[in-house]
């Protein structure tokens, strides 16, 4: 690193006892000319929401729910291991454990190879941001354990806009582009890669000023624990650092001979002839789903088969009972993280979505609703199979009549499945002021034979799902069609 450096070669030593206080471990240094930079005071380790009574037996155990008995021995492995390692909560239980420790002197050692900062007096008049450590397990593809990370981030959450970030804007990969891509994929035998850069973001050039604080329980001599760190390239957790990044994967990716996509600036485009067999494949987030349950407490509770009850209408309530607003507004953001491989959760999510800012007593019922729906099938997602025609697109479409109870708007919604496999699910509520434009449009394509409106009769309407609340039979029938189906169902 130019400029000057910490004082040791390991910036991270032992611990001797994981209860010793911050204050005990200063006293046990060796040496009286270094010293450790306090602990990250402001991340304890939080306080669980449900902690399950192992001696008590639940009535409803998820695993009758969820099983591993059609996976391979590799998946198994894979879905075995996420849950096993423990993640530190705190520095100072990081430094407890060797393997933690180690990962932390070896993402401190890659920023000093890279140049990611010089220590320097903090300039008069500037406030430097603050800086945290994120622990997380990489896992290879037969489910062992790979290595263990540490990530030191920026606090960007400190940054002063004009002052150390100007423009932060980043594209980000539509989920819809990867859903093609993977169709694309199964039918035309194209063989699938992932790769991971290693340190992405520091690779992107900083052209603000920036200022850090010091990587909080590394070593330091008494000298440099008044400088501060000036950023010569981004870090994660700063504003612009996604923006500078993908300048610098853009630049390199055209540099290759790739093309950018107009309609997704993240798709880069190179013609290359392919060959690979595969039967399918699966998209799902089990994990999450999993761990959604346990943290709300109701992966024991009673399954449901249908995600919101047949014919509920939600409504705002004149005198309603009150409810923690905030606990609404997160598990209903949770769950809609799960509609990218749930169309299932489309429409009840569209629903109680509505009603984020002045939730009532049966909101939240209908958000614990599906909840208890997402204990019948955690593993449930989509499959994509391998097609005849892979360029055919079909679109099932439904539409409501004045179904909001609060303001009479029609609810539509749509299925978009591109060579047999289904890409795109969406539901709008928007006003029809100019479905005019829309109606010409459509009698254009019409006319020129590229778009057909073949009869569906009522009980083959797919998008029914998404514009009302059905029977758990009709329910059942349609996600079959949709190519919906749970690998990790128990039977």
């Amino acid at each position: 690193m130019s400029g000057q450096q910490f004082g040791s070669e390991d910036v991270f030593t032992e611990i001797p006892n994981q209860s010793s206080s911050v204050e005990g471990v200063l006293n046990l240094e060796s040496d009286p000319f270094m010293k450790r930079l306090p602990h990250r005071h402001n991340r304890g380790i939080p306080k669980p929401i449900y902690e399950p009574e192992l001696s008590t037996k639940v009535k409803y155990p998820i695993s009758n729910y969820v099983s591993n008995h059609r996976l391979s021995e590799s998946n198994k492995s894979f879905v075995n291991q996420l849950s096993t390692v423990a993640i530190p909560n705190s520095v100072q239980e990081a430094l407890a454990d060797p393997r933690w420790k180690t990962t932390m002197n070896e993402e401190m050692k890659s920023l000093q190879k890279n140049e990611t900062w010089e220590l320097v007096e903090c300039p008069l008049g500037k406030k430097p941001v603050g800086c945290c450590w994120i622990y997380t397990v990489k896992y290879k593809a037969d489910g062992s354990i790979e290595r263990f990370k540490a990530r030191l981030v920026a606090k960007g959450y400190t940054q002063t806009y004009g002052i150390d970030y100007t423009e932060t804007f980043a594209p980000v990969a539509k989920i819809n582009t990867v859903r093609v891509l993977l169709s694309l994929a199964t039918n035309l035998d194209w063989p699938l890669q992932q790769f991971d850069v290693k340190n992405a973001f520091l690779h992107g050039k900083l052209f603000e000023e920036v200022y850090m604080d010091l990587p909080p329980g590394c070593m330091v001599s008494e000298k440099q624990c008044q400088k501060v760190c000036k950023l010569k390239k981004s870090l994660y957790g700063l504003k612009q650092s996604p923006r500078a990044w993908f300048g610098r994967f853009t630049k390199s990716m055209r540099a290759f001979g790739y093309r950018q996509s107009n309609s997704d600036h993240t798709l880069f485009l190179k013609k290359q002839h392919v060959s690979r067999s595969r039967e399918g494949i699966f998209l799902s987030q089990r994990k999450y789903a999993l761990d959604l349950l346990q943290e709300t407490g109701m992966s024991g509770c009673q399954p449901v088969n249908t995600p919101i009850e047949e014919g509920l209408k939600l409504c705002v309530e004149p005198n309603r009972v009150s409810t923690d607003k905030g606990r609404y507004q997160r598990l209903v953001g949770r769950l809609m993280y799960l509609a990218h491989t749930r169309p299932d959760l489309a429409y009840p999510l569209s629903v109680v979505s509505q009603y984020m800012h002045n939730p009532g007593e049966q909101h939240m019922n209908a958000v614990m609703r599906i909840l208890r729906y997402l204990k019948n099938a955690p593993g449930k997602g989509i499959l994509f199979t391998k097609n005849v025609n892979h360029q055919s697109i079909e679109v099932y479409t439904d539409a409501d009549w004045a179904g909001a109870v609060d303001d009479r708007r029609s609810t539509s919604g749509y299925f978009t499945f591109v060579g047999g496999n289904l890409m795109t699910w969406k539901i709008q509520h928007d006003r029809t002021k100019h479905v005019e434009v829309d109606r010409f449009f459509i009698k254009e394509k019409l006319d020129d034979k590229i778009v057909e409106l073949p009869k569906i009769r009522s009980e083959d309407q797919l998008a029914d799902i998404l514009t009302k609340a059905v029977s758990s039979q009709v329910f059942s029938k349609f996600l079959d069609k949709l190519g919906m189906c749970d690998i990790y169902a128990p039977t």
